[in-house]
């Protein structure tokens, strides 16, 4: 398969997404969380000549402001107020053949629920274990490992039944869920101080709760990134990264699935470094929506955070 086919590919699989989601603004009950977003980009595990890689990573987003269409919504729309969110994940990638190679991921997510019962406002928090995602990646499309396709599975193993959150709001979604996607990597110059890098996994629903069906998602990255500075006598380099990360999610389905008020588009855009010593990773970065546009009324988060320590061996 060629770069050119990776890329009409990626794209037709975006626009069907976009086709999919019609947009019909209406008062909610309802939150846009978007935590794929966190599942594609820089920091994340893109094979190299490493026979495998532990990693712990932070994310946190706190979803604090109503939205409708494309633009800010009064509060009083959503009886939703805020959903804040600290995500913790530990996991490992091993080299398992040549053209081969394996990813675990376990989550844990701490989450506090503000919203409006009918008797008054109330916060909840519960944490919980999430979904564990296990992924496969070929990359015998280039011999430099820089071409590559990932298929895998999402796992129904967080908790999805805490009575006081809703089913889109819960730490599980409670599905059996497909992935699907690609990467491609490479250096813009022939002295390779600068590099770009591309991602994109779709995320879709097998197996659902008779009451309630996630939407499919697709998440998709492209980023560059410049050698930057070296220093501790060569031992250590710091890097810049710069991407637009994307989000298509498709509207939710069944009883308690909110039909109306889920389903959105995002562009982020995220800045951020990445610090190398040895086999020592550390990346940080900080995201701000620069578009997004959701159906009915939706609380959004304004910034996004991600840190990600990663040893290899």
């Amino acid at each position: 398969m060629t770069l050119p086919t990776i890329r009409s590919t990626l794209v037709a699989a975006t626009s069907l997404a976009a086709v999919a989601m019609c947009l019909t603004p209406d008062l909610a009950h309802a939150c846009a969380c978007g935590c794929g977003v966190f599942s594609v980009g820089a920091g994340n595990l893109m094979p190299d000549d490493a026979s495998g890689s532990v990693f712990v990573e932070y994310d946190f987003m706190n979803q604090s402001r109503n939205w409708a269409g494309a633009s800010s919504a009064p509060a009083e729309n959503n009886a939703d107020k805020r959903i804040r969110t600290d995500f913790i994940t530990l996991g490992g990638q091993y080299r398992i053949a040549r053209n081969w190679t394996v990813t675990a991921e376990a989550p844990v997510w701490d989450r506090a629920f503000t919203t409006d019962t009918g008797d008054g406002v109330q916060t909840f928090r519960h944490s919980a274990l999430g979904d564990v995602r296990l992924t496969a990646t070929y990359t015998g499309l280039s011999q430099d490992m820089s071409l590559g396709l990932i298929a895998g599975v999402k796992l129904p193993t967080g908790d999805h039944r805490y009575a006081n959150f809703d089913p889109d709001t819960e730490i599980s979604t409670g599905s059996t869920d497909i992935l699907l996607g690609a990467y491609k990597q490479g250096s813009l110059n022939r002295d390779g101080d600068l590099k770009y890098f591309a991602q994109a996994v779709w995320d879709k629903p097998l197996d659902w709760k008779s009451i309630y069906r996630p939407g499919e998602e697709l998440n998709f990255a492209i980023g560059f990134s410049w050698a930057g500075w070296t220093f501790a006598g060569g031992k250590a380099t710091l890097a810049p990264v710069v991407q637009l990360i994307g989000s298509v999610r498709a509207r939710d389905h069944g009883s308690d699935g909110h039909s109306d008020d889920s389903g959105y588009e995002r562009a982020v855009l995220a800045p951020g470094l990445e610090l190398q010593s040895g086999p020592w990773r550390l990346f940080a970065d900080i995201g701000a929506p620069v578009y997004q546009r959701v159906n009915g009324n939706q609380l959004v988060a304004p910034v996004l955070f991600k840190t990600m320590l990663t040893r290899r061996f």
